[in-house]
C-alpha cells in the first residue's frame, strides 16, 4: 500500500526515486478502490496444493482479492476430484469475455516436451493473446512463464542435462525495481526444472531481469511491453514441496541428486528450513499493490491501452 506524504516533505522525493509508493495529498484524495480480481489458470496436477500456495501469497495484503480458478477448456485432470473441479473452476473459453486485473499462469509437468506438443498449446496461445485485451498483468510461473515468454519474444526452452533442483541464490539486479521492494541484495528460491531460458537470448529480446542466478540462470523477468512478469522458479513452494518430490522420486525409482543446499547439513533426515516465505510475500505483495495502482478503476477498460496506468504521485 501507498504512503501519502505532502509533496513538499523531503522525504517525499526520496522515498519517490527509492521506488517507495508515495502518493501527494491532492492524488490520495482522488483515488478509488475496488476488490482486484484476479485469475489462476492452474496447469498444476495437484489443484488444491497448488491454489493453497498462491491464494496465500496474493491473500497476504490489505488489499481485497476477488479469485477466480481457471482450467484449460478440453484437458482433464487425473489428479484432482471432478466435484471439486466442477464445483470450483471454469475453463477458458468461460471466462474469456471477462476482464481480469492479474493473471497467474502457474507451471505444468510438461517442460521436456516440445510446446507445440503439449495437448493444450493451442489454447494456451489463445489465453496469451487474450491477456493484451482482458488482462491488466500477467505473471507468468516456471513452465507458465517460458511458454509465454516464448511465444512472445521467441526466447527458447533449452533442455538441462542435469535437474536444477534445490535452493539456490539469485541476484537483486535491479534494485530499483518497484516488484523488488524491500528485497535484499541476494535471496534465496527453490528451483526444480529440466530446463532453462539463456541471459543472452532475454537480452536479446530486450527484456529485463530482475532477479537471477549465475548457477540457475535469469529467474525473474520482466515483460513492460505485455504488461507481465516471469518466473522461472518456485517462490510459492511450500516448506515441504521439494522433500515431496525428492521422496517421491526415490520411492519410484528416478534418479534424483539430494536437494542443493535444503536440508540442514544436507542431511534428508532433518526438517527442511524455509528460507524465502518473507521474499515470496514481497514478491507477490508488491505485484498485487503494482496492479492495485495501475490498473483501470472502471474494469470493462482494461487491455485498451498499452500505456503506463500509474497513479501519478
Amino acid at each position: 500500500m501507498p504512503i501519502t506524504l505532502p509533496r513538499s516533505l523531503p522525504a517525499f522525493s526520496v522515498l519517490n526515486d527509492e521506488g517507495v509508493m508515495v502518493l501527494g495529498l491532492d492524488t490520495a484524495h482522488k483515488q478509488d478502490i475496488r476488490p482486484l480480481k484476479i485469475g489462476l489458470l492452474n496447469l498444476m496436477p495437484k489443484k488444491i496444493q497448488t491454489e493453497n500456495q498462491f491464494a496465500r501469497l496474493i491473500g497476504a495484503t490489505p488489499l481485497q482479492i476477488d479469485l477466480h480458478l481457471i482450467r484449460m477448456t478440453e484437458h482433464k485432470t487425473k489428479n484432482t476430484a471432478a466435484e471439486h473441479m466442477a464445483e470450483f473452476y471454469r475453463s477458458f473459453q468461460e471466462v474469456r469475455d471477462e476482464k481480469f486485473d492479474g493473471l497467474i499462469i502457474t507451471g505444468a509437468p510438461v517442460e521436456q516436451i516440445d510446446f507445440e506438443d503439449v495437448t493444450y498449446w493451442d489454447e494456451l496461445k489463445q489465453v496469451f493473446e487474450w491477456t493484451q485485451t482482458n488482462v491488466h498483468s500477467t505473471f507468468g510461473v516456471c513452465w507458465g512463464g517460458m511458454a509465454m515468454i516464448n511465444y512472445f519474444h521467441n526466447v527458447k526452452k533449452h533442455l538441462l542435462s542435469e535437474k536444477y533442483f534445490g535452493c539456490y541464490a539469485q541476484k537483486n539486479l535491479q534494485q530499483a525495481s518497484q516488484y523488488l521492494r524491500g528485497f535484499t541484495d541476494e535471496c534465496v528460491i527453490p528451483v526444480s526444472r529440466w530446463t532453462e531460458v539463456r541471459q543472452d537470448e532475454v537480452d536479446a529480446a530486450n527484456l529485463v531481469t530482475l532477479l537471477g542466478s549465475d548457477e540457475t540462470g535469469p529467474c525473474l523477468i520482466e515483460d513492460k511491453k505485455h504488461r507481465a512478469l516471469y518466473i522461472f522458479n518456485h517462490f510459492e513452494y511450500d516448506s515441504g514441496t521439494l522433500k515431496e518430490e525428492y521422496d517421491r522420486d526415490k520411492a519410484s525409482g528416478v534418479p534424483v541428486n539430494l536437494p542443493f543446499d535444503y536440508y540442514p547439513n544436507n542431511d534428508p533426515t532433518q526438517t527442511p528450513q524455509n528460507r524465502w516465505r518473507s521474499h515470496a510475500h514481497l514478491l507477490y505483495g508488491n505485484w498485487i499493490s503494482e496492479i492495485y495502482l495501475t490498473t483501470p478503476f472502471d474494469q470493462s477498460q482494461i487491455g485498451q491501452s498499452s500505456t503506463d496506468l500509474r497513479i501519478q504521485p
